[in-house]
């Protein structure tokens, strides 16, 4: 509903220091819907009364004369249309709730007040107003201003007869007003509570009877007359005649049916491999947890079984990612045939799948089980016209023998698993402790990581930023490769993880963001257009104590101006302690350093935490960016998400862009940047500078 301009305000305020701090924020919200004058009495304000016309009075409870809820009852009895919004102290916070019982529209905490929370509170308490005059005079008027508004609407008499629906409630309910007139609200008001389908009363009774305002139960669901079902938010509140007295009630809802589903599958996406379908590493941990507890209580076991597909990279290499991700989803399909309803399959990543067996009487029923898995991935599997033939390595861990908690358990089962890819002969292996001696892979490349820095075999490639708006290259983001002498070229992939296991990833760090500044900085002498230098940020350097100090060094010795420097820091890293990455990310930006959050909509974080970060990007995770074209949920997913940068006013990063389509869409939703192969692989420095030179 609209709102006319030049709604007048009177703060009835003793405090000068809270007066002015009010203006203050009517001066800053800079718009004239409000005209506000302050008195510091009641008498002032009678007299005030008598010479202005006031739409609303904000109210100080505290006032000394009269105080409290005698303040508020004078305030109705002296302006008896004027909207009453209330200043209550934390203490007061009871009396202010009782006062709206009494009248008052509603009350704010001093101290706990913005702007635009007050003008929010200004706005509902005129609109309110608006709704009340409408309900009063009851003509053609009313009809048309509440059929317009986007609300469902319905009012009832003192006897909880319907009075009034609009065309909005109509719909909702299958009740047109010609019918559902005179009729009692439960019979075209049909509501239940969601998880135990009760019936819910007239919700309108209370309000008009003991003439209070109130709201539904939550989860509330409203049956159409049809049948079909939508979830419901709503508001209510009592009617009142000219002379105050309440004949009626008024409940305002809307259905959230299509919010609360897409809360749903932001949650099922933040628990659930994109590719398969299954639950993630996140949702397994939690249901390893309830099978441990389970299994305590009962004196039971559970089984463990840790995946890895032979034969697949070389699939993946040769017939392309579209055969080798669908290749997953059949290999997906076949691992949930084996298992029960209570059993839980999971993909980790790349072709590492876990199976977790729920009430395991004895070992011999996970082998059982993995016999069938076995010879259910040993049959062909038919794709794109391919067939195609795999096998997998298992390994087996057992609770409570193997491990008490779900991380041991899933590292010994992986521990098992690379010990049946070292037996050529065997495709299972169980777990036993011995094993760890065996587990030389990752020391082999612990050991390796001590000689690397020492003899310069970790370098620097870079991959440029696109700006989507000017189609140039506007920064690059530094990614660390280790040359090892006999492994050849390895990914960070392979061996940042080890090196954050084995406690060698601050080093690894250090040496990055140096080099990434070092290169950046002569870039900047060569007059080569970067704006930006972004550099990941691993969780164990960004909590490091000496992560500040370390970082201004680095620019000191470097000369790097610290807004060319941008910092790429996880979701998970950013949430772990939220009120401690605030404080570092505050003192970042007033040094000038920019702050991307990494791989954004990989896990699940409320949007409100991310409001109270000082960032100044959001880079949306790659394996989002893929689906844009191939997974509607994709889609809107990212949609969503540049959404949610703007709203923050915060730059929006896409990673891994691939296909022109996917540049497309980036570029059509008003994305600001994007990287990815479709621009470039991550290049060695030399060849950025050519394609600087190409621009």
């Amino acid at each position: 509903m609209g709102m006319s301009p030049g709604k007048t305000v009177l703060l009835i305020e003793k405090d000068p220091e809270q007066t002015r701090w009010i203006r203050a924020m009517f001066k800053d919200q800079g718009t004239h819907a409000f005209e506000l004058s302050c008195v510091d009495c009641m008498s002032e304000a009678e007299k005030h009364f008598a010479e202005h016309s006031v739409d609303i009075v904000l109210l100080d409870l505290e006032l000394s004369d009269p105080v409290g809820l005698e303040a508020v009852r004078w305030a109705r009895a002296a302006a008896p249309r004027t909207s009453i919004l209330l200043l209550s102290s934390p203490d007061g916070e009871p009396m202010a709730a009782q006062a709206v019982q009494e009248g008052a529209q509603d009350y704010l905490i001093k101290g706990q007040i913005e702007p635009q929370k007050l003008m929010r509170a200004l706005s509902n308490a005129v609109e309110r107003k608006i709704i009340e005059g409408i309900l009063f005079n009851a003509n053609e008027r009313a009809q048309v201003t509440l059929g317009s508004i986007a609300d469902a609407l319905i009012c009832t008499d003192m006897s909880g007869n319907i009075t009034f629906l609009n065309p909005v409630a109509e719909r909702m309910t299958g009740w047109p007003l010609h019918e559902a007139a005179g009729r009692p609200l439960t019979e075209a008001f049909r509501i239940v509570v969601a998880a135990t389908r009760s019936a819910i009363q007239d919700p309108m009774a209370n309000a008009a009877s003991e003439d209070r305002t109130g709201k539904l139960p939550l989860n509330c669901i409203l049956i159409h007359r049809d049948g079909h079902e939508l979830f419901i938010e709503d508001s209510v509140a009592p009617i009142h005649d000219r002379e105050g007295q309440a004949s009626g009630a008024v409940i305002v809802f809307r259905d959230v049916s299509a919010a609360r589903a897409e809360k749903e599958r932001i949650t099922y996406l933040a628990e659930h491999d994109f590719l398969t379908g299954l639950p993630n590493r996140l949702l397994l941990n939690d249901r390893i947890g309830q099978a441990i507890s389970l299994a305590r209580r009962h004196g039971g076991q559970v089984a463990v079984l840790f995946l890895d597909l032979d034969c697949f990279k070389k699939i993946n290499d040769s017939l392309g990612h579209s055969v080798g991700d669908k290749l997953l989803q059949s290999v997906a399909k076949r691992l949930l045939d084996c298992v029960r309803s209570p059993d839980t399959v999971s993909r980790l990543g790349g072709d590492e799948f876990i199976v977790l067996l729920q009430d395991v009487q004895r070992p011999e029923d996970a082998a059982a089980t993995v016999k069938r898995v076995s010879q259910a991935l040993a049959e062909v599997h038919s794709v794109e016209g391919y067939e195609l033939h795999v096998t997998a390595r298992i390994g087996v861990s057992i609770y409570p023998s193997d491990g008490l908690d779900a991380e041991t358990l899933i590292k010994n089962a992986d521990t098992a698993m690379y010990q049946a890819k070292k037996n050529a002969c065997q495709d299972c292996q169980f777990y036993r402790p011995e094993m760890n001696d065996c587990a030389v892979e990752p020391e082999s490349i612990e050991q390796g990581l001590l000689h690397a820095l020492r003899r310069n075999e970790l370098t620097l490639h870079y991959q440029p930023k696109i700006d989507l708006k000017t189609g140039t290259i506007s920064g690059a983001e530094a990614l660390s490769r280790w040359m090892h002498p006999t492994r050849g070229s390895v990914p960070a992939g392979q061996f940042i993880p080890i090196a954050e296991e084995f406690g060698l990833i601050l080093p690894i760090d250090t040496w990055v963001l140096r080099e990434a500044c070092m290169q950046a900085q002569a870039w900047t002498d060569e007059g080569l257009p970067v704006k930006a230098m972004a550099v990941n940020v691993s969780g164990t350097q960004f909590q490091s104590e000496d992560f500040l100090d370390d970082l201004l060094a680095t620019l000191s010795e470097t000369g790097l101006d610290p807004g060319a420097l941008e910092l790429d820091v996880t979701e998970s890293v950013l949430m772990k302690r939220p009120e401690n990455a605030a404080l570092i990310l505050k003192s970042l930006r007033d040094k000038g350093v920019q702050v991307s959050v990494d791989n954004f909509g990989k896990v699940k974080t409320s949007l409100s935490s991310m409001q109270k970060l000082p960032v100044d990007a959001i880079k949306i995770d790659r394996s989002l960016v893929r689906r844009i074209t191939t997974d509607p949920d994709g889609t809107a997913t990212v949609g969503a998400i540049i959404s949610i940068g703007q709203s923050l006013n915060l730059r929006v990063i896409a990673e891994g862009v691939e296909t022109a389509e996917d540049l497309e869409f980036l570029w059509e939703h008003n994305c600001d940047e994007a990287q990815g192969n479709f621009f470039s692989r991550p290049v060695p420095p030399e060849q950025l500078v050519s394609l600087f030179h190409l621009q």
